[in-house]
């Protein structure tokens, strides 16, 4: 056990010592990395921790308790990407990166009794980590079958809609350049266009490799699963903070999306319109040119 690994533990020791003290936490739990066994955790790897309470909101609105766990160097809350509340992400001394995600016991109980929604169910089959467990839960989830969810494919009508919004932006990205809105131009091209390429690779790897290849989340362990030609045009498709190059960039992520679209629209058996895409091209082109 590396040094690393070992402060962790120590860290997750203390936080088990101080949640069995408190009433109001009835349940804590690993996720992600630090309790899997496929792409397990490396000096690198952060440590998640859900706190499941009566009243989830103390540990999101304050801060003084971190303070049983670790000494706290850094510490802010975020609003979870589903809504569903907010994580306290904390970096502790000696560089310990925790993310805790307080939520409602209500709502997991709700979900050991109904059945767990399908996005839990695929976050809890990566692995999981019991840290405390006063009602039980461990025994009820070792019963039900951790499965990821079956992926369905975009409907024609949900891919032609990504495939519009791509074209639509690079549009919009060419008139910011045209207009010296720098900042604006390159945040579209390395991050909304890239979100949308990243979708599509999703979409294209599974439809031509096969529903069963596992794209994981957000684009994690890309350069595993996505297809060879698409990762080696990866390095071209970013910007470096200049006009000249932000239009470059532009030019080669609409290149890469728009093979990748058609392949994918090929295997899917889609009709892929490419009157709008020829359009959007041309106007980003003349921006380019003028």
């Amino acid at each position: 056990m590396n040094t690393v690994t070992i402060a962790y533990e120590q860290l997750i020791d203390r936080f088990i010592r101080w949640a069995q003290t408190e009433d109001n936490i009835r349940a804590a739990l690993v996720i992600g990395s630090r309790a899997r066994t496929d792409h397990p955790a490396d000096e690198w790897s952060d440590l998640d921790v859900i706190i499941l309470a009566d009243d989830p909101e103390p540990y999101w609105a304050t801060a003084d308790w971190l303070h049983n766990v670790g000494v706290p160097w850094l510490t802010f809350v975020e609003p979870l990407h589903d809504g569903r509340g907010f994580e306290r992400r904390v970096l502790f001394e000696g560089g310990l990166d925790v993310d805790f995600v307080p939520s409602p016991i209500t709502f997991f109980r709700q979900m050991m009794d109904t059945g767990l929604l399908p996005d839990v169910a695929d976050l809890l089959h990566r692995g999981v980590r019991f840290l405390v467990d006063k009602e039980g839960f461990a025994e009820r989830l070792a019963e039900i079958p951790l499965t990821l969810s079956p992926y369905q494919p975009p409907t024609e009508a949900e891919f032609l809609n990504l495939v519009h919004d791509f074209w639509y932006h690079t549009v919009w990205t060419a008139k910011k350049l045209r207009r010296g809105e720098l900042w604006t131009a390159k945040f579209c091209c390395d991050g909304y266009l890239k979100q949308l390429l990243r979708r599509m690779l999703e979409w294209h790897t599974r439809a031509r490799q096969g529903a069963s290849v596992d794209t994981w989340m957000s684009g994690r362990f890309l350069e595993e699963w996505a297809d060879t030609r698409a990762v080696a045009a990866l390095p071209a498709i970013f910007a470096h903070y200049a006009d000249p190059d932000v239009w470059r960039a532009l030019q080669a992520t609409m290149e890469l999306f728009r093979w990748l679209a058609l392949e994918t629209a090929e295997a899917l058996g889609y009709t892929y319109s490419s009157s709008g895409e020829a359009r959007a091209t041309e106007i980003v082109e003349k921006s380019f040119d003028g």
